[in-house]
């Protein structure tokens, strides 16, 4: 298990280039010296970066196995450790939520992690699998593990990931989309907006981007949309009072109930189409963004949304 504490800050620490490699096999490092000591380090060998802290039991446990490991291997690979009260926006920028926290770097790429303390023997696997896969994986293969890895309800994997890929590439516009995501679904919807506020404003028309947008757009919505049974029992009592219905769908897709949200909606326009100015169509739209063209409720919507409009 991990330990954890108080939300480290969220500045960007995207800036400073590599200053060449590093010498020793174990090493301390900081945010300054990360882009030489790690990034550029791991084009020689591969470099294993353990966050840690010194009130942090678990660290104390780990940190001498991966000292052992690493040396025992000889030079094949290196270490970093980091403490993260000293490189508190190293650590945010990288989605480390909780230490011990270990990031596996390959010609310069992220490529392999894990959380908490393992035993010894699971710590020589994990260096034995980094010395015999070689160079790192592509970029796109990344995105493509940290979604699976978001999807399989997995954030701190897929926050580390996400939070890697930025710290090579600040406009990497589906790293910050998927970084996003992960704060949206542990419901930090502050830090989800502040890495968003990362991108340049050439990548905010990236389709991943509009739609992890759409998201955390709903997601503030449904902090004030009320309590799902309060507004069901309004609808109930007075199905005409439209204001309660759009809330209810609001509540509905934030508890994950997609054709329900969907169906209030659809009420509404059955109703009126020109309620608050189109409000229930444009949330409809917003619905379809943030979930997706493939997923079924979007699908289904857009059918019932086109035989109402062309009725």
């Amino acid at each position: 298990m991990g330990a954890s504490k108080s939300q480290v800050s969220m500045e960007p620490i995207l800036s400073g280039e590599p200053q060449g490699g590093a010498a020793e096999t174990i090493k301390d490092s900081d945010t300054q010296n990360f882009a030489a000591d790690v990034m550029e380090a791991s084009r020689a060998a591969p470099v294993i970066v353990d966050f840690w802290a010194p009130w942090c039991e678990p660290c104390k446990q780990l940190t001498p196995l991966l000292e052992k490991t690493v040396q025992e291997a000889g030079g094949a690979v290196r270490m970093v450790k980091i403490n993260i009260d000293e490189n508190q926006a190293l650590a945010s920028q990288l989605g480390v939520q909780s230490i011990p926290a270990v990031f596996a770097f390959s010609d310069g790429r992220p490529v392999d992690g894990f959380m908490g303390a393992l035993p010894e023997s699971q710590i020589k696997e994990f260096v034995a699998r980094l010395m015999s896969q070689g160079g790192g994986q592509e970029g796109p293969q990344e995105i493509d593990i940290a979604n699976q890895a978001l999807e399989a309800g997995d954030v701190n994997q897929a926050a580390q990931i996400f939070g890697a890929l930025l710290q090579q590439d600040a406009t990497n516009e589906a790293a910050v989309a998927g970084l996003t995501d992960c704060y949206i679904r542990t419901g930090d919807l502050e830090r989800a907006e502040q890495t968003l506020e990362l991108l340049p404003s050439s990548g905010a028309s990236a389709p991943e981007v509009a739609t992890v947008r759409a998201k955390l757009d709903l997601a503030k919505k449904a902090g004030e949309a009320g309590d799902l049974e309060p507004l069901q029992k309004a609808v109930s009592d007075n199905p005409a009072d439209l204001q309660a219905r759009f809330d209810l769908a609001i509540a509905l897709n934030a508890n994950g109930e997609r054709e329900a949200a969907l169906e209030q909606l659809i009420g509404i326009m059955t109703r009126t189409s020109d309620w608050n100015d189109g409000a229930a169509h444009q949330q409809l739209l917003q619905f379809f963004e943030a979930w997706g063209p493939q997923d079924p409720a979007t699908v289904k919507g857009r059918q019932k949304l086109s035989s109402l409009l062309f009725a």
